[in-house]
Order: structure tokens, then sequence, then C-alpha cells
């Protein structure tokens, strides 16, 4: 099933044009609100299997999309978790998740326009976005993914002048302009897939391929992921987590290559779909 964000209110993506809206099909039993459906997932999931074939639906167009987790308690960003991105950034292959966050503040939808900071080295890293669906708190490994609503498309998108700025990297600060972090188009339920620790992405930059992976080569899966933080924080239901990009950015090529204003990013995971951002000068 597909949760998403539709002129601000909680839908239920019926295909790509469709969708039910979950207060009024629900007669008020889930919220509009769609951050707050996260709260009560596994009921809401168990209405949304009767609901998606009876209830009355409504047309949307794809600009009308916006953030399907538009304001979690927690923003977890993983860096260097796949081997050949740590080997381009000159890291070795770590031994443990490299934590980070993304101030809640970045976050944005799937067709965001970027304001490029001035003077300044953008970056692009595509990213498969898991999303929280119960409280976590030391989760076996093997139980996570009942821990997780639904997975979504992101970029963590990056300044790499204030990335490294200061006597200590400055990772979240870096990361953490303004619609620095899109998502959508929607949150897909993880039974949707035959494997989702197995999944494609990628991203281009004016239809020219940057990047290319499968969610398999991640150094630390979703689970293993989940598992570990739950282990120190507890994990609240509608937190989201960066779970790392594939080498392919900007950072890591000779000679280097920085986001500039025109361009379209274009990210994209087979079964989640595509956001697109447009880069425009400060």
């Amino acid at each position: 099933m597909r949760f998403a964000n539709i002129k601000g209110r909680a839908s239920l993506i019926v295909n790509e044009s469709r969708a039910i809206d979950i207060e009024e099909a629900s007669a008020g039993q889930f919220p509009a609100d769609p951050q707050r459906i996260y709260r009560n997932w596994d009921a809401l999931l168990a209405w949304a299997r009767t609901a998606a074939a009876t209830a009355p639906w409504f047309t949307f167009a794809a600009e009308d999309l916006e953030n399907p987790v538009p304001s979690p308690s927690q923003v977890l960003a993983i860096g260097l978790n796949y081997r050949a991105h740590a080997e381009e950034s000159g890291f070795a292959i770590p031994t443990s998740p490299t934590v980070f966050t993304k101030f809640p503040s970045s976050l944005a939808g799937p067709n965001a326009v970027v304001t490029l900071p001035a003077d300044g080295h953008t970056d692009w890293e595509v990213e498969l976005v898991a999303v929280i669906g119960k409280e976590a708190s030391n989760v076996p490994e093997v139980d996570a993914w009942k821990y997780v609503a639904g997975l979504t498309v992101g970029q963590d998108i990056s300044e790499r002048i204030t990335q490294a700025a200061g006597p200590a990297p400055q990772f979240s600060l870096g990361k953490s302009f303004a619609n620095f972090g899109p998502l959508g188009p929607w949150v897909v339920t993880p039974d949707e897939f035959e494997n989702p620790d197995d999944l494609e992405l990628g991203c281009s930059i004016n239809g020219q391929e940057m990047q290319k992976s499968r969610t398999s080569d991640l150094v630390f899966s979703v689970p293993e992921l989940i598992a570990q933080l739950s282990a120190v924080l507890t994990l609240k239901p509608g937190d989201v987590i960066f779970t790392g990009t594939p080498a392919g950015v900007g950072l890591g090529r000779k000679p280097q290559v920085w986001l500039q204003p025109g361009d379209e990013l274009l990210s994209w995971i087979t079964g989640l779909g595509s956001i697109r951002q447009v880069m425009v000068g400060s």
C-alpha cells in the first residue's frame, strides 16, 4: 500500500492519479494530518486493506504531492553506508554506523525547488529512507522490518563547504539548508516488495545518470540500522532514517562537480517512484 500527503491531507493511493482521503473515508477514525497517521499504524493498515476497495476516491496531480513525513520527531542519517561511496570519499568502510541528523526544517516534498547557497559546493545523494511505524527500543535485527511503516525516496542534498568547516566536520549543518531533504512521492509498505533489502536506486542531473546501485550493497541494512540505533535511542512512529548514498556523488568525481542553478535532479528507487528537484540561485 502507498500513503501520501496530498495538499496537506493524509491519503491512501489507489493509482498514479486517484487517492482516498483517509480522514473522510474513515469517518474521522484516522486524522487528516499526514504525520499523525504513523501513531496508529497497524490499525490504519487494517482499515486500509478494506477501504481501498470500497471508499470513494478523488483525482490528484503529481504537483499536489507534498512531503509524506512532514514533521518527524527525529531525522537520522547514515554516512558512508555503501562501500564504493566510502572509498570515493577517502574513508575506510565503517565497522559501525556513522550517524548524524538532518534538522527537520530541511525536509521537503517530492517537487521542492532548492535554492543553492551562494559560493557553495552543493552535492547530491540519493537515498532509501525508512519510516518508523511503531515505537522501537532494543529491537532485534530479525524483527526490525516489523517496525517499519514504509519506504520512500530521499535526497540528502549536501553543502560540502559548510559540511567541512570548523575544527570538526559539520555534517548536520551542511545537510540542513532549506529543502535539502526532499522526500516522496509517497510511503510504500514493505510488503509491496519481494525483497525490501534489494532495491535499485539512482539519480540523474539534466538526464545524465550520476548514481546507480542497489540497496543490497548497503554496509548496514535497514534491519541492522534499526537494531543498532534502537539499542541507543528510542525510535518514534513517524521518525525517518536516511540510510546512506551509493557512489557517484560530486565530491568523489575528478574533477569535482557541483549542482548549478537550472539543474534538474531526478532521484528514483524501483517500486517507490521518483522525486524531482530544480536548482535555483540565491
